[in-house]
């Protein structure tokens, strides 16, 4: 090989390289963004919200419940949210209890009231859709830190905020995730937007968090959020109607026979 011909070969295998780690992941960076986005949102006691659940079909056609949502912060622990379904009479009465863990499965229970009986959610099918909607059952728990690998992806803009972009990988075997591919925006590390990929790692549904307000000068919340399955065509839409924070909620107001008396 010639003098030019290596000097050539050196130059583009180095680029290759440059280029390669240019794009490498990173988990402690990624790690770092996943541990901030937890701890600017620690000390909110409790919530309680009224909102409206509207579910799309691939046609356009609409249907709007409305639902309330009573969420409780628990220390050293994942948090415990009831949600109530008000409307339409088809559903009115349905009781949804889950008690999010940072170690081990998460626990989840729904009163139907048709049979009047409180049935237990298996943890392998956690996987399956919340209520019919775009949302499964393990979206419906709050974000720990503890139950997902990291990795910085790379730095982008989203909507003209300059973005991180990490992936986080769940740790439980029975999650109907490969991975995760998150927006944070820089400013205030709130999530804008979440890529969902399903377990033959195709991309599934993606969620947008819009419309964030500021509560209590600290806590950030997205009054819409959207979630869009890119397979099927179908969505579905929460809507924050009303928020109110720390409303004095203990853990008997987010307990099983809370499912049973919830009106």
């Amino acid at each position: 090989m010639s003098l030019k011909w290596r000097f050539a070969f050196s130059f583009i295998l180095s680029m290759l390289l440059f280029s390669h780690s240019s794009f490498a992941k990173d988990p402690e960076k990624g790690l770092e963004i996943a541990k901030e986005v937890k701890a600017r949102d620690r000390g909110w006691v409790d919530t309680a919200a009224d909102m409206q659940m509207i579910l799309r079909a691939k046609d356009g056609r609409e249907s709007v419940r409305e639902i309330r949502v009573k969420t409780l912060e628990v220390e050293g622990d994942g948090d415990k949210s009831l949600t109530i379904f008000d409307k339409p009479l088809d559903v009115a009465g349905t009781a949804f209890l889950s008690f999010s863990h940072i170690e081990g499965p998460d626990e989840q229970w729904i009163f139907l009231p048709a049979v009047k009986r409180v049935k237990r959610i298996a943890t392998r099918n956690k996987s399956g859709p919340f209520m019919g909607s775009e949302f499964a059952f393990e979206d419906m728990v709050s974000f720990e830190v503890e139950k997902f690998d990291f990795a910085y992806l790379r730095d982008d803009v989203l909507d003209g905020r300059e973005m991180f972009v990490v992936e986080q990988i769940p740790k439980d075997e029975y999650s109907g995730y490969t991975k995760q591919v998150v927006w944070v925006d820089k400013e205030h590390y709130r999530v804008h937007q979440i890529e969902f990929y399903d377990r033959k790692d195709a991309l599934l549904k993606v969620l947008t968090l819009s419309d964030y307000e500021l509560y209590e000068d600290k806590f950030w919340r997205a009054m819409r959020s959207d979630m869009d399955n890119v397979q099927t065509g179908k969505s579905t839409t929460l809507i924050v109607d009303d928020i109110a924070f720390k409303q004095g909620l203990d853990e008997k107001d987010l307990d099983k026979n809370a499912l049973r008396r919830a009106k």
